[in-house]
């Protein structure tokens, strides 16, 4: 039975989003070289939230240039101790102000007010704790070297999680004391800048963090900067690599967390009541806007029937709406261009000949939304299973063998995550040993920690943030 909820929406009354926003340069808000702004746009109702400066190159010289001033005169001399409890003070005020910070997360990228509240911002702070705890411990995470500093970090953050995205950069550069200038996506710059009033008020010194806003074209001026000394992007693999091209033949450090194409592999053993839960949480409750998106579901031929049937039913029950709703599952795609990106790869799979099943619900009539959807009977060759969609499509196959599962989950350009359903320990460290995945989840899925390191393979990227690993990419040793 599907029960009708009432509705349970979130107050915003307590927020007050500024009109117009500045760059946040050398501890002060900046106004843009090119005076020029543009809209920050609530996907759930296309109204505009605020306008946001529109970077160019001067202004990424000024954050540069700030950011070196910075690190050379006062970040790199103090003493660790007074590091670490500037990006604990960070943590903490974080903490002091989650209700807003999550209610912004939700307004700027549409994902329900549930996961902004329950995950996004609690885990952005818990990274800030993470990473005060070992600014004054380098000696000790590395022994027999010497962890220096590089200099200037050159920080490029995706939409899908601006505030934890930010967390997983900034807190391991300032730790080991780097400066850094970051650079928040042109749809969601507002918890970034949210995040660098925090910032201001805990007295943090000027330039030790600069956060620019703008397009493409600001990530490319950070990029080649001379006073960059280290580059991290999460983002498109196709970005991904024409950075990786713009920096060979430097000196400069760079680390990709990029594409991600997941596979879900159920077999016969699995709890199958806890698997459908993981792979609906894995794929839909995130709009599948998450890099690490279980968006391939590969089923053990004799389970299928009823793995299947019971995605489909559990998939009735899923609530699509207004993200501050507490009760909605799946909030909005975070931009129209997103949304007929989705659209897209639909058509492709109907135009494959696949058969496709999406949730019998309404839509709401303004914002960018997208039903969740199956595709059933797809094969290696179809685009909706190579190419990353970056929306709420799960696309299953069936397999026999653990040698067949392996090879399929396997072909394909990207190895950032997998998740494993079975109750055998052997086959999950068979898998784990021969997924070419940088995660691996057993009989769970996203599941994430400070302490541990995330990151991928192949054209899903290379160097791992979170954990001790994501003090390697901000340290010379």
């Amino acid at each position: 039975m599907n029960w009708q909820y009432a509705p349970a929406k979130e107050s915003t009354e307590q927020i007050k989003l500024q009109k117009r926003y500045q760059h946040f340069i050398n501890g002060e808000w900046t106004k843009p070289n090119s005076k020029k702004y543009f809209s920050s746009i609530n996907p759930a109702t296309e109204e505009v939230l605020a306008e946001v400066a529109l970077g160019n190159a001067k202004d990424v010289d000024l954050a540069m240039q700030s950011a070196a001033n910075a690190y050379n005169k006062v970040w790199k001399k103090m003493p660790a101790k007074e590091r670490a409890k500037y990006i604990f003070r960070i943590a903490r005020m974080m903490q002091e102000r989650a209700r807003e910070l999550a209610l912004i997360e939700t307004l700027d990228g549409g994902k329900p007010i549930r996961e902004s509240r329950d995950f996004d911002v609690p885990m952005a702070a818990n990274h800030f704790f993470y990473y005060a705890g070992w600014a004054d411990k380098l000696a000790y995470a590395f022994p027999n070297k010497n962890p220096k500093p590089i200099g200037v970090a050159a920080q490029i953050i995706p939409w899908n999680f601006p505030l934890l995205m930010a967390a997983w950069k900034i807190a391991p550069a300032l730790a080991c004391g780097n400066t850094v200038v970051l650079k928040p996506a042109e749809t969601t710059p507002l918890t970034a800048l949210v995040l660098a009033q925090i910032i201001q008020d805990c007295d943090l010194p000027p330039g030790v963090v600069n956060i620019i806003t703008g397009d493409g074209d600001v990530g490319a001026e950070m990029v080649k900067h001379p006073l960059a000394n280290k580059v991290a992007f999460t983002g498109s693999t196709e970005v991904g690599k024409s950075i990786q091209k713009a920096l060979a033949g430097t000196n400069k450090k760079l680390s990709l967390e990029l594409g991600g194409k997941a596979a879900h592999i159920v077999f016969d053993d699995a709890p199958i009541n806890q698997a459908v839960e993981g792979i609906v949480n894995g794929i839909f409750f995130n709009q599948g806007h998450v890099c690490c998106a279980g968006s391939r579901l590969f089923v053990q031929e004799s389970c299928a029937e009823e793995v299947i049937a019971k995605l489909k039913s559990r998939m009735q029950t899923l609530i699509v709406g207004d993200p501050l709703d507490k009760n909605t599952d799946i909030g909005a795609i975070n931009s129209k261009a997103q949304l007929q990106k989705i659209k897209m790869y639909l058509q492709s799979g109907i135009d494959d000949g696949l058969e496709m099943f999406q949730c019998h619900t309404t839509l709401p009539s303004k914002g960018f939304y997208c039903q969740p959807t199956l595709f059933l009977g797809t094969a290696q060759s179809n685009r909706v299973v190579q190419e990353e969609i970056f929306g709420p499509v799960l696309c299953i196959q069936t397999f026999r063998t653990i040698e067949e599962v392996i090879e399929k989950a396997n072909n394909i350009p990207y190895g950032l995550s997998a998740g494993v359903w079975t109750d055998k320990g052997a086959k999950i460290f068979n898998l784990t040993s021969k997924l070419r995945a940088g995660v691996v989840w057993a009989n769970t899925y996203n599941k994430f920690d400070p302490a541990s390191p995330f990151g991928g393979y192949k054209e899903s990227g290379f160097g791992r943030e979170g954990g001790l690993h994501g003090l390697m990419p901000y340290l010379n040793k």
